[in-house]
């Protein structure tokens, strides 16, 4: 029951932090192409460190990593569960690199 509970806790906090909507966005799409935070800020209009906030906060939790190209570091999405979650919850939304 234990191993149970630990699933649904799990679950339950990709939940809280897919949870905001910039989030939310950055994933779905990152899904679609990876990126770096340059392209991510031109997509969504947001301040720099307003992206680097929310990828942060995605890293930290292991829905995506960043792997250095030169200076630039490119994002993608990781975690098996959003990205199924995300396909599934967006399936009619536009990725941001498509806006």
């Amino acid at each position: 029951m234990a191993t149970r509970l630990a699933d649904y806790e799990r679950k339950a906090e990709l939940l809280k932090i897919l949870g905001h909507p910039v989030r939310l966005c950055i994933v779905n799409g990152l899904i679609t192409k990876e990126c770096n935070v340059t392209g991510i800020q031109d997509c969504l209009k947001l301040p720099q460190s307003t992206i680097s906030q929310h990828l942060g906060i995605l890293k930290a939790h292991g829905i995506i990593k960043g792997r250095r190209n030169g200076l630039e570091i490119i994002y993608s999405v990781v975690d098996e569960d959003v990205i199924r979650l995300v396909r599934a919850f967006m399936k009619e939304a536009q990725p941001f690199q498509e806006v």
